[in-house]
């Protein structure tokens, strides 16, 4: 790319943009009998190199600084021209090429203090009702129930989806220490919700008149990603809870393939609709359970959604309340459904902007501001989403992609943004984020990066 060039239209662009503003500013003011001061202040928030030949004066006092004479004016827009022109090229040349120390890959093992951690942020909440957030269509006065009455197995954790990935984090944490302190209570709680009656009732509740749509797709993938760590764990108490909770893993996976065939678009955002993250996890589960069509469905529509993807806009990215990262979370989608060599080379047209340095900050952490407010702390999980998206994704690629580094980078970057240690203070976060901190502490994508070539 030719920077000086790309540069200099990038200010003529910009000196036209402020003139035909200035013009419509000034008939404004004019027609509404205002004075000259909104132009002045108009003049003060735009860079003043623009206006060197428009004005006398390189400030005013309306901008809060006195006045140049024209002649040093113009020797400072000068000053300010060459560097703009020049100079920032330069800067940004300089900074390509150099080059970072090397961030390992991430070791994925799980210290008993945070896992017992975890642990008690689940089981504060699987088996609290309120306050809960329930997603329930009335067809009449018979249907105003509590949480507790219309899910009996996953009425906790403030709502549905929650409820059921706090029951995975159990699984996942008991599969990973058995013998741990809280595997009595974890097992217990188990017991308790994931009985076949129970789930019985769960799908009387979904196949009910007006809820085709009911937790689609997320809740639905988050059963899905449940009965995946039940079947692979060879354990006699995990065969129990998967024979009870089968009927509602065969309802959802059929579900989630009628909904995948009719999809017309997909749903690129960073929150519970997703297409890519609920793709992923589906896809995890058709693979462990074998289910063919779902795995089919899911690997065509990947390729049709996202196959010809180019320059995804990630530095649009975050919005205000996600907690997923639709970019990242498609790439770590497609290395799912790409052979390696294919992969790498869709990555160079879907992310082109990955620096092969090795530095992070191309990607920079999420700031979280109020973590009392509901939306505001989904940034906290999108710090652990994307740290767990640029480990699987710099996995996928061969180990001499010069690529992998950054990615490593930026991920320990996202991962140390992060309270990894959740005390869960507020339950706006403690009910769910235990679990994001999980799958990403665990490694638990590892294992899916299955490429199937069909």
């Amino acid at each position: 790319m030719n920077f000086v060039r790309y540069t200099r239209s990038v200010n003529s662009s910009l000196r036209r943009n402020d003139d035909k503003l200035l013009a419509k500013k000034t008939k404004e003011n004019q027609s509404n009998g205002q004075t000259s001061s909104p132009l002045r202040q108009l003049r003060c928030h735009l860079p003043r190199k623009r206006w060197r030949k428009k004005v006398k004066l390189v400030s005013s006092p309306a901008c809060g600084g006195g006045a140049l004479p024209k002649t040093l004016a113009g020797w400072w827009g000068d000053i300010r021209s060459f560097g703009s022109k020049f100079l920032a090229p330069c800067i940004l040349l300089l900074s390509a090429c150099t080059t970072f120390p090397d961030t390992p890959p991430p070791t994925y093992s799980l210290a008993r203090d945070k896992s017992s951690n975890f642990a008690e942020l689940a089981l504060a909440c699987v088996t609290r009702e309120y306050p809960n957030k329930i997603s329930h269509v009335l067809q009449s006065d018979a249907d105003a129930r509590t949480p507790k009455d219309l899910h009996p197995a996953f009425y906790g954790c403030f709502d549905w989806h929650s409820s059921v990935h706090g029951h995975w984090l159990l699984v996942r944490l008991l599969r990973d220490a058995p013998d741990a302190a809280f595997a009595k209570a974890a097992i217990a709680a188990l017991d308790a919700n994931l009985t076949s009656e129970n789930i019985l009732r769960e799908i009387e509740y979904l196949t009910a008149t007006g809820r085709a749509s009911f937790e689609r797709p997320y809740g639905l993938a988050w059963i899905l990603q449940l009965a995946t760590e039940l079947r692979e764990w060879d354990d006699p108490k995990a065969k129990k809870w998967l024979q009870a909770l089968a009927p509602l893993e065969a309802a959802s996976a059929q579900r989630f393939t009628k909904w995948t065939a009719q999809l017309a678009y997909p749903i690129r955002t960073g929150t519970h609709h997703s297409s890519a993250f609920a793709f992923a996890l589906a896809l995890d589960w058709a693979r462990t359970a074998a289910d063919e069509p779902l795995e089919q469905e899911i690997y065509l529509a990947s390729l049709q959604f996202y196959a010809r993807d180019e320059n995804c806009p990630i530095g649009f990215e975050p919005s205000g309340e996600d907690f997923l990262s639709p970019c990242l979370m498609e790439a770590d989608l497609m290395r799912r459904v790409l052979t390696e060599e294919q992969f790498s080379i869709w990555l160079s047209r879907a992310l082109p902007g990955i620096p092969k340095t090795g530095r992070s900050n191309w990607l920079e952490p999420a700031r979280i501001g109020d973590i009392t407010d509901s939306k505001s702390v989904h940034l906290e999980g999108l710090n652990l989403s994307r740290a767990w998206n640029l480990e699987m994704i710099a996995l996928a690629l061969p180990k001499t992609d010069r690529r992998r580094n950054s990615l490593f980078a930026a991920a320990l970057a996202h991962r140390q943004a992060t309270a990894l240690s959740q005390t869960g203070q507020d339950y706006s976060g403690g009910h769910w984020l235990g679990s994001f901190a999980t799958y990403l502490a665990t490694g638990r994508g590892v294992s899916n990066k299955a490429h199937v070539a069909k």
